[in-house]
């Protein structure tokens, strides 16, 4: 087994998180820090075009294409689990979407045991990392490596749209981000001038010239060495396939996501060793909480035949409005090849004696019978709702020792009466949004769930029938103080030296809208953590 070498640092996963800890960690040129990502560069050229995630769905160069378990409340079928296998991560094959999440996320986390995790305290984080297009105000910042950007132009469907959230008594929100999520408006994206933004374009490209930081990309992290209870450094195969091993002085950084970082936990003997014996590993710290209490936002898709021809499955289905969609982006960085995966969006209560949103709509000016899949040849659009905090938990699993074995997922969807009624409510306000008079004229007919299914009953198997992940795995290593928790306040592993967990599956709860913001935030105020640390003596 050959020797990388020692680092200060040695981060795994060049993700939304990993390449935020390689800027940050990197920036004042103390410290050796070394980045092992899996994947691949970012080369694909549809990862930095914003529409191009539709291309990214079942790639398997820069996607994982894990799949979860077979969904006992979803009719037994199993759910695509997209995750990016390159620089930038799931940043640079997600939606795009710019959302954080409500204040009482973080107030909850913080309330839970997890002291500096308020929404008071995360809200300088936010605004550390952001490069916000309308300038700086008391919720945003500029200046900082992550673009955020409003969509490029209106579309007359997602006007109607908005419009008819307004008849129906939504307020219009001209910033989700902002003093209130409730309402109804045009998402933000995490986009510059018609190019995507990932944390690899943002964060890692400009630290990659530090002589300090070293990026190894095709390099798999199998398992993470310890002595004692002190992780040391990591063992990795690398792009031709060798064994190699390297070092840390002072700590591993698990930035793998939501899936990895607990399998990797597991992979090093840290876990449940009742699940790791099946598997005959050797159990070098028992941690029961490592894979539990994992949460995912699940969501389903309506869609509606348009009245007019202005949809994207009209303009893909012709070729000249192709081409000038094409003449449209290169030249004016403009059209649909700018959009997000949520172009216009509304949060609402499904009960009115909620204090805050539960359901989040996310409105698109095409249709598929599944995201990845070919557009309808019909005009047709798409709005989805998404229950923003289930209560349902589900758990992560190795399914092999092999390091190249997909783990068990199973999110567990649906498994609440309160999970199943606020899909199924969530569905009924969305009808009532689109048959307010500024959407009604936009739809010849609604062909899913179709208009034969009214009733609670027919809803809900629809629901059981249709619905999907919306790709927001979280809480597999998750913070607190509980017997089942497995990082602390400071994301360091309980009952660990030198190793620390910093990536969505910290999460205590899933947030209340699209993750990547919060997994953004949550490495720039790890950095800071971490950074704090390293002045005190090893």
């Amino acid at each position: 087994m050959n020797d990388f070498g020692s680092f200060d640092y040695i981060i795994v996963g060049a993700g939304s998180a990993g390449c935020v800890l390689a800027n940050r960690l990197t920036a004042d040129g103390r410290h050796r820090v070394l980045v092992l990502e899996a994947g691949g560069r970012d080369w694909n050229p549809w990862i930095h075009v914003p529409l191009g995630y539709g291309k990214l769905f079942n790639d398997a160069s820069v996607n994982w294409l894990y799949q979860t378990e077979p969904q006992q409340h979803l009719n037994g079928r199993r759910i695509s689990q997209p995750r990016g296998k390159v620089l930038g991560g799931s940043s640079s094959i997600n939606g795009l979407v710019y959302i954080r999440g409500q204040r009482e996320d973080f107030d909850d986390w913080r309330d839970e045991g997890n002291p500096g995790w308020g929404y008071d305290d995360v809200l300088p984080y936010f605004k550390r990392a952001e490069d916000q297009q309308r300038g700086a105000d008391d919720y945003h910042g500029v200046g900082g490596p992550q673009a955020v950007s409003d969509q490029t132009e209106p579309h007359e469907l997602c006007d109607a749209f908005v419009a008819a959230g307004e008849q129906v008594g939504l307020p219009f929100n001209p910033d989700f981000n902002g003093a209130s999520q409730e309402g109804v408006g045009y998402f933000q994206t995490t986009s510059r001038r018609g190019r995507r933004c990932s944390t690899a374009t943002g964060y890692l490209k400009p630290a990659r010239k530090r002589a300090n930081l070293h990026v190894e990309t095709r390099a798999m992290t199998t398992r993470l060495l310890l002595e004692g209870k002190r992780v040391v450094g990591v063992e990795f195969r690398d792009r031709a396939g060798q064994l190699r091993t390297a070092r840390a002085s002072r700590e591993v950084l698990l930035s793998a996501g939501a899936i990895n970082s607990p399998q990797l936990l597991m992979l090093s003997g840290i876990g449940s060793g009742q699940n790791l014996k099946r598997f005959e590993l050797e159990v070098t710290h028992e941690l029961p909480g490592v894979g539990e209490h994992l949460q995912d936002h699940a969501q389903v898709r309506t869609t509606y035949r348009c009245t007019r021809p202005i949809t994207l499955n009209d303009d893909m289905a012709s070729l000249w409005r192709q081409l000038w969609i094409g003449l449209r982006y290169v030249f004016l960085r403009k059209g649909p090849l700018t959009v997000s995966a949520g172009y216009g969006g509304a949060f609402y209560r499904t009960q009115p004696e909620l204090t805050r949103p539960d359901v989040q709509v996310h409105f698109i000016t095409f249709s598929t019978s599944k995201m990845g899949d070919a557009l309808d040849p019909w005009s047709g659009f798409t709005a989805s709702v998404c229950q923003l905090r289930p209560e349902s938990r589900g758990s992560l699993r190795l399914a092999s020792p092999d390091p190249y074995v997909a783990p068990l997922i199973d999110p567990n969807y649906f498994d609440t009466e309160t999970d199943r009624r606020a899909n199924v409510e969530g569905l009924r306000e969305l009808r009532r949004i689109m048959a307010a008079p500024a959407m009604a004229a936009m739809i010849e007919s609604e062909i899913e769930p179709g208009v034969n299914r009214t009733d609670d009953a027919s809803l809900l198997e629809y629901c059981r029938e249709r619905a999907a992940s919306i790709y927001h795995p979280s809480s597999t290593a998750r913070m607190g103080n509980g017997p089942l928790d497995v990082v602390d306040a400071r994301l360091r592993v309980h009952g660990l030296a030198g190793v620390r967990v910093v990536d969505a599956s910290i999460m205590p709860a899933v947030v209340s809208g699209n993750c990547n913001a919060a997994v953004v935030m949550i490495a720039e105020k790890a950095a800071d953590m971490i950074l704090e640390d390293a002045r005190r003596p090893l």
